[in-house]
């Protein structure tokens, strides 16, 4: 072959690459991008690292702190609040806790900024590395208010931007909230200077907007971006954004806001994604901007039990202003982009529908979540026995440390399944899986004794009283104290079974109201947990419950 056929062939495969590899990288971003109970989401670029943190509330270990290089496969690589030491959450509800945290880095250290509602309030952590340990929190407490982000700005300074009170603590209307900021020393991790008003009430505050919260700064172009969540975070959410030529403002609205929200879309539209907003921009690693930014999937009406979860959707610049989602009304499910997919090792999966089983035998998985506070004296693993629970008198009803672990309902539809080793010996004595929403809105599937014989019974917890209703009970069709549960979700109902061999099901109770445990009826901020419950009821006891392994099984219609 000569000179020139081999440099035409050599241009004719050169020719071919360039066509074939976008086709070879693109992949597919698939919503939500962390199913389940994973709020107010939080997103920082570190080269070609991407970090994420979400919202706990008095759960722990608190913030989750996931890691991707593609923005599609997320692994949970550790949790900024994972000392009983740095955080207190007993005697608060569930729904009270860690508010909304954001994660920054600069200059060698990632930050995370939060609020703990009640006790310690804005506060900020540190680490070297985001997997930590993270440091105990330091408080701010001239930043009066929640959601508190910090931006670094390329001249070097920093700030710390966040919701606070209306103008002079006198509000013109419920709802009616500030974005206010500081100049942050990020070695002391103090504030400086005077605080300054950033917008005052929201975008026009003459249509009395709510809720102006979750805010972030951002820098472009020579352009400073505001931006911020308004309309609360139920069906009204959304997203706005104001600009400046200077990081302390004036702030000026874009005339097109909001530049995210569905809340002007027909309710009955199919597999609806509603109550988009608190939002926050990131490079993705094709070069175009994303937005992750939380959202729900209600099965009916705006019932969902899923909680408040982490999607993304792509943001186009039009004129110097980020619009989200800009090609169609509706978020969508799906979104192809060319992406080169890295999938992580030793990792659960995200989204779309999966199944997977936990085992527990050296260490618990940090996908599980304990009320408040892990009591380190009342489980155990073993590889022979899983984990074991002693049955404590604290209840979910309490707001203590009940004997519960447990893990995120993360679809509309799916099953749960353990096994578990208990012997009752009393009626006080109960153990199995709940379905739990709050200290109110939960289900109990339980092995018991009632008079004098085992049963199986399913209890419903009580609103507005520390107590549950029995609903049903069975007599138990086993002598032996090993035992299959399971949970069927098919969105608005919950079945409940059980097996002496994990094989034959016996029916416990059909299509109980889901609708009980969904966010619109209990009410709060979080999402249902499936969880490993022990109890003696109030009383003492010796008694414990062992649980071999769990298989979470999600199957939404959306992605068959």
């Amino acid at each position: 072959m000569n000179i020139s056929a081999k440099l035409t062939t050599s241009i004719l495969f050169c020719l071919l690459l360039s066509a074939i590899k976008p086709f070879a990288q693109t992949t597919t971003l698939v919503n939500p991008i962390l199913m389940g109970f994973y709020p107010d989401p939080s997103i920082v670029q570190v080269e070609k690292d991407y970090y994420l943190v979400n919202s706990t509330f008095s759960y722990f270990p608190g913030i989750p702190v996931f890691h991707s290089k593609d923005l599609k496969n997320w692994k949970q690589i550790g949790n900024v609040i994972d000392r009983t030491s740095q955080l207190d959450f007993m005697g608060e509800r569930m729904t009270r806790g860690l508010f909304a945290p954001a994660i920054s880095y600069y200059n060698g250290t990632y930050y995370v900024t939060c609020t703990d509602i009640d006790h310690e309030g804005n506060f900020v952590v540190t680490a070297k590395e985001p997997a930590g340990p993270w440091s105990d929190p330091v408080r701010i407490p001239q930043v009066r208010g929640i959601d508190p982000s910090l931006f670094f700005d390329d001249n070097g300074k920093a700030y710390i931007v966040y919701n606070s009170d209306a103008p002079d603590n006198k509000p013109l209307y419920s709802g009616h909230r500030t974005i206010r900021s500081y100049e942050f020393d990020p070695v002391s991790l103090k504030v400086t200077g005077e605080e300054k008003q950033l917008v005052n009430g929201g975008v026009d505050i003459s249509k009395q907007p709510v809720w102006i919260e979750g805010p972030h700064i951002m820098k472009r172009n020579s352009w400073y971006y505001l931006y911020a969540a308004e309309g609360g975070t139920s069906v009204n959410h959304s997203e706005v954004v104001f600009r400046s030529r200077s990081v302390m403002g004036p702030y000026i609205p874009y005339e097109k806001n909001p530049i995210l929200t569905q809340r002007d879309l027909p309710e009955d539209r199919k597999n609806p994604i509603t109550s988009t907003g608190h939002a926050q921009f990131v490079d993705g690693p094709d070069g175009k901007t994303y937005a992750i930014f939380l959202a729900v999937r209600p099965y009916e009406g705006d019932y969902y039990n899923t909680g408040r979860e982490t999607f993304i959707a792509p943001v186009e610049w039009k004129d110097e202003w980020p619009v989200i989602n800009p090609n169609s009304k509706e978020v969508q499910y799906s979104y192809p982009v060319n992406i080169k997919e890295v999938k992580q090792k030793s990792t659960l999966p995200q989204s779309g529908n999966f199944s997977y089983k936990l085992t527990f035998k050296k260490e618990l998985d940090p996908s599980l979540i304990f009320m408040r506070k892990p009591d380190s004296t009342a489980f155990s693993l073993s590889k022979k026995a899983g984990l074991t629970l002693k049955l404590k008198p604290e209840t979910v009803m309490d707001m203590g440390s009940p004997s519960f672990v447990g893990k995120r309902q993360q679809h509309l539809y799916n099953s749960i399944e353990t096994k578990i080793t208990f012997k009752p010996t009393a009626e006080n004595e109960k153990a199995g899986l709940a379905v739990f929403q709050s200290e109110s809105h939960f289900y109990f599937m339980a092995r018991s004794v009632s008079n004098g014989k085992e049963v199986m019974q399913l209890f419903k917890g009580k609103p507005k009283q520390k107590e549950m209703e029995r609903i049903t009970e069975i007599p138990l069709a086993t002598t032996s104290s090993k035992l299959y549960l399971k949970i069927n979700a098919e969105g608005s109902t919950y079945s409940f079974y059980y097996s002496p061999n994990g094989k034959d099901w016996i029916l416990l109770k059909d299509k109980v109201d889901a609708k009980f445990v969904s966010t619109k009826t209990a009410g709060g901020f979080v999402g249902c947990i499936y969880g490993m419950y022990a109890t003696s009821s109030g009383l003492p006891s010796s008694n414990i419950a062992s649980f071999k392994f769990l298989t979470y099984t999600g199957n939404d219609p959306v992605y068959r």
